[in-house]
């Protein structure tokens, strides 16, 4: 059982910090690892938006979660982890605060130039 003094020190994440600090050496590795931060990124953004939106309205979790078919503890955890939702939830929840979901780009991709090749088709 830990002690009061044990349980106030701060976790030490040294040994996962070296770790990931080795791997984000292999460019492949970096790469994917940012991709993977930027779309979590996004998805919270937009669960921050709908929250706000659902407080705005006055909505409990749990009067959500009766709204649009789900399970209350599921609508929770939305809310309050790192998850990555269905887009047809997000959906369902967007429809239900009176909004909609868009999609814009932040800016043009450059093509490369094998994808920027007319296909022929056999």
């Amino acid at each position: 059982m830990p002690t009061d003094e044990e349980k106030t020190q701060p976790l030490d994440t040294g040994h996962y910090q070296r770790r990931r600090a080795r791997e984000l050496e292999d460019p492949t590795f970096e790469a994917e690892y940012r991709q993977t931060r930027a779309e979590i990124a996004q998805v919270d953004a937009v669960m921050r938006q709908l929250d706000a939106l659902r407080e705005a309205s006055g909505i409990s979790k749990a009067e959500l979660a009766r709204l649009i078919g789900r399970n209350p503890s599921t609508v929770r955890r939305l809310f309050t982890a790192e998850v990555n939702p269905e887009l047809k939830t997000i959906a369902a929840i967007a429809s239900v605060l009176g909004a909609r979901l868009e999609i814009t780009s932040e800016e043009p991709r450059p093509r490369s130039r094998e994808s920027a090749k007319p296909r022929s088709v056999a």
